[in-house]
């Protein structure tokens, strides 16, 4: 039988956890904001001269409304069209299927096959391994010696490649993390505290982590891989750095 005292004791036991915890947290994210304040990198020297082979990797899955802009936005990058790779990987099970079949055939984006770039459509029957299964298929042939990702609800700048590849210049950089923008940031309040949260992950714990030469994760999209890392399961240094 539960006495009192000892009840109050277990509760005072937990409220000391918590603060606790909540003390190192805060303590931690100040140190981030205060990390990502120091040492900012400057953008590099863009220059079209001796640029690699690149794959933009476009996983896609029943986005009906946002599948062609995505396809037609990566066809718009500015990069020379002999070293570029667009690669439309398509598991969806409704009429993206044909949307994106359709915008990779007979579209306007026919004018970019006709200008050099290389512009692939693969579907999958059986959706292994999900996001992950489709990128691994598309990487069994993708012809790039870096790898750019985009979900289908990201719009890539034109500048994109031009932006993040100078950073490729060291060897120990294994891949670049862009920042993530918003369309509809005021479209709602929902909307707006999840531009807040994004922001604060990107501006302080990916900046600061960065600066600080730790280990930073990639967030699955608007990001570029050295394909050597992806495929050997190992990486040097990361960097990260915000458009």
């Amino acid at each position: 039988m539960w006495r009192p005292r000892m009840l109050g004791e277990l509760l005072f036991d937990i409220y000391s956890i918590i603060s606790s915890v909540m003390f190192a947290y805060g303590a931690n994210f100040y140190y981030l904001i205060y990390r990502s304040t120091r040492n900012a990198t400057k953008p590099l020297p863009r220059s079209h001269l001796d640029l690699p082979r690149v794959t933009i990797q476009l996983p896609i899955y029943n986005e009906r409304y946002v599948a062609k802009r995505l396809i037609e936005s990566a066809c718009q990058i500015d990069y020379p069209h002999s070293k570029l790779e667009v690669q439309v990987l398509d598991d969806s099970t409704d009429d993206t299927v044909g949307i994106c079949r359709e915008t990779v055939q007979f579209s306007s984006v026919q004018q970019y096959h006709e200008k050099g770039i290389n512009l692939v459509y693969i579907h999958r029957d059986k959706r292994t391994g999900f996001k992950a299964g489709a990128l691994k298929e598309g990487l069994k042939t993708a012809k790039g010696d870096f790898v750019a990702i985009f979900d289908a609800d990201f719009i890539p700048p034109p500048d994109f490649l031009l932006t993040t590849l100078p950073y490729f210049s060291s060897k120990e950089v294994g891949m670049v993390q862009t920042r993530w923008s918003h369309l509809n940031e005021d479209y709602s309040t929902l909307t707006k505290a999840q531009a807040l949260s994004l922001d604060a992950h990107f501006l302080i714990e990916q900046k600061a982590k960065s600066y600080s030469e730790l280990f930073m994760n990639f967030n699955g999209t608007a990001g570029v891989w050295r394909k050597n890392c992806i495929r050997r399961g190992r990486m040097g240094r990361h960097t990260g750095r915000g458009p």
